[in-house]
């Protein structure tokens, strides 16, 4: 099985955004869409089919794994996860902050939705502008009484002022573990990988083109749905514990972006061929080209990728090598893989 380039799969979403990633992956751009789904076996949620990616051949890639699952997703992975890709990787480019909202863990979706996943989700910043914060999880520790009056109050400033925030970097990459709220400044464009689900909770929405009242709660009321937020102290060193700065992850080779907090959920790896081919193991993988060309060579055949490429890699596609062919500052990218068969249980 040959690796394949993806179509783009940029859709309309309630906040701005999305011209950044029309210029990376050459159209269409914003200004109302802010997302792009890579790779997609995940339907946006109450409105599949939109969501899936399509392979070239018009297929959807949900309907191709499922028809051969050890092909595209290896017998170990399989045997593991069953045919799910456990992974959903996104473009987020952002016009306008995010409104404070989290994820839930996954013994809430089992509990509350009958879901195997919550959402666990990790950044790779490509872009930001000088000083731009994300805010992730409290400061202090909170209640639900207090956070829920500030829902009902619709209190943007109160959700703002109480989240614990850091400066981002283009380079940098973050864990956000499920239940933490967050909030993520304008100019922010990120590479997100999360588990593939799309379960989000919304604490504040003005101004932005949603009605939260009525979308913010995952069909369960915000009685239910506010007892997924996790309550606790976020410390300057929690978030430590998260963050991976761009000084840990530059240079040649194949370089982890993650903590290994990550490694239940899923798997991004920073890519550099300026040195020489970089090597990457069999296994189902998106492969983001972010600057450079070159080829990816594996024993199914060779493709030709520069920056703004997508591609799709199955894992009988075996073995592959990223070469840059020494243009364009060399051949950069990220390579977005689901976790190990053999990754440590999800504690959450």
């Amino acid at each position: 099985m040959m690796p394949m380039l993806l179509p783009v799969n940029q859709f309309d979403h309630f906040y701005r955004g999305g011209d950044r990633i029309g210029e990376l992956r050459h159209g269409p751009g914003g200004p109302q869409r802010p997302e792009e789904w890579i790779g997609s076996t995940t339907a946006r949620f109450g409105q599949a089919p939109q969501g899936f990616s399509r392979l070239p051949d018009g297929r959807l890639l949900l309907e191709a794994i499922e028809s051969d699952p050890q092909a595209w997703l290896g017998p170990d992975h399989v045997a593991r996860y069953g045919v799910s890709t456990e992974v959903l990787i996104k473009l987020l480019d952002l016009d306008q902050r995010l409104p404070v909202h989290l994820h839930p863990n996954r013994a809430f979706s089992r509990t509350h939705l009958g879901l195997a996943h919550g959402k666990t989700e990790a950044w790779y910043v490509l872009d930001a502008p000088e000083g731009a914060e994300v805010g992730v999880g409290f400061r202090e520790q909170m209640t639900l009484p207090q956070v829920s009056t500030w829902v009902g109050e619709r209190d943007s400033d109160a959700l703002m002022s109480a989240l614990r925030t850091r400066v981002v970097r283009p380079g940098d990459a973050m864990l956000v573990p499920a239940g933490l709220p967050h909030t993520v400044a304008a100019g922010v464009f990120v590479l997100e990988l999360q588990e593939p689900t799309d379960l989000s909770i919304l604490l504040e929405w003005q101004g932005f083109a949603v009605d939260g009242a009525r979308d913010g709660h995952l069909d369960l009321g915000f009685d239910t749905a506010l007892q997924a937020v996790d309550l606790s102290a976020v410390s300057d060193s929690d978030l430590d514990r998260l963050v991976i700065p761009h000084e840990a992850i530059e240079g040649a080779g194949l370089v982890s972006t993650m903590p290994a907090a990550a490694d239940a959920y899923f798997r991004a790896h920073r890519f550099d061929a300026s040195q020489g081919p970089v090597s990457v193991d069999a296994g189902f993988a998106i492969v983001l080209v972010l600057q450079g060309q070159g080829v990816l060579a594996s024993p199914a055949g060779s493709l030709q990728v520069a920056r703004g490429d997508v591609v799709l890699v199955p894992y009988a596609t075996g073995e592959y090598t990223l070469h840059g062919d020494g243009r364009g500052g060399g051949l950069v990218g990220v390579v977005c893989r689901p976790p190990a068969p053999d990754a440590p249980a999800d504690a959450r």
